[in-house]
Parts: structure tokens; sequence; C-alpha cells
């Protein structure tokens, strides 16, 4: 029984299922987004986002204490292109986001084997379901101030209305 077991083995040893999840999140770092199956997917999503949250905490902490982040994603990734680009690029994207860093679409099943398949990709570097949203404001309105300014651009949007529709 593995009662209160949270990792997935993947049907491979450790040392194997270690330097997958480390290519993998290599991969996932450089291009943004990979495609693999939905269990892969599911155990880099918990292989990746402690990393993602130890380069953004980097920026904002001491010279000492970002080196050790550094090292401390070097020992889990093994790549230095990744690294560089996980401190600079990728930290400064997810900079404000306190969490979440990753998605995981499910994309049917795979023609050989019949396996799930999912593509898992950085939240932040999507452009088509970012495009879509404004940004939200971080002010509060009040119900009561508004009316007055809502009022005013009504009766000129009236206006051309009607004047199109004399012609």
């Amino acid at each position: 029984m593995r009662h209160g077991k949270k990792i997935n083995h993947l049907g491979r040893k450790s040392a194997h299922r270690k330097a997958m999840l480390a290519n993998m999140a290599c991969s996932l770092i450089e291009h943004k987004r990979i495609n693999t199956t939905v269990a892969k997917a599911k155990a880099l999503k918990q292989f990746v986002e402690p990393l993602i949250t130890k380069a953004k905490t980097e920026n904002n902490q001491t010279t000492e204490k970002g080196m050790h982040n550094r090292r401390v994603v070097f020992s889990n990734l093994r790549s230095k292109e990744a690294i560089t680009e996980l401190f600079s690029t990728v930290a400064e994207k997810v900079g404000d986001r306190p969490g979440g860093y990753t998605r995981i679409i499910k994309l049917g099943n795979r023609l050989g084997d019949n396996a799930d398949m999912a593509m898992i990709e950085l939240v932040d570097f999507n452009e088509v379901y970012n495009a879509g949203k404004p940004k939200k404001k971080s002010t509060r309105r009040s119900r009561r101030g508004g009316s007055s300014k809502a009022e005013a651009p009504a009766p000129a949007a009236a206006e051309t209305k009607t004047d199109d529709s004399e012609e």
C-alpha cells in the first residue's frame, strides 16, 4: 500500500526519474511549453513550481541569498542556460504572481499507445490567453462616486447615432 506517498514514481528508478524531470524542466523553461503525458506533466508541475518561486525571490533578496537560490536550483536542473533563462526572463515575468506558474491543458490520446497527452506551459508566456484579458485595476471603486463620469459620454454617443440615422 502507498498511503500518504505523494510522489508519482512514473515507473522509473529514482535517478532516472530525477534526470527526466530535470530535462523536462529545462525544456519547459527554454521553450515555454512542452507536450508530454498527463502523469509526467503533473509530476513536472510539482517539480518546477518551487524552482520558479526560488528564482522569483532571488531578485528581492540580498546577494548571498540569491546565490544560494541559484545553487539550489542548479542542483535540480543541471543546465546553465536554463538557469540563466529562469532567473532573468521568467523571474521578471512572474514577479507579481503569487503562485500557479504553470498550466496543464489536456490534448487527448496519443495514437500509438493511447496514452493521455497534455501540454504544460508557463502561464505568463501565453499571449493567446493573456491578450483578451485586460489588466485588473488595483483601486477599489465605490458605487456612489462613478455615476457622474459614466453619464458624460452617453449623450455624445447618442448624438452620433441620431446623426447617422438622419443621413
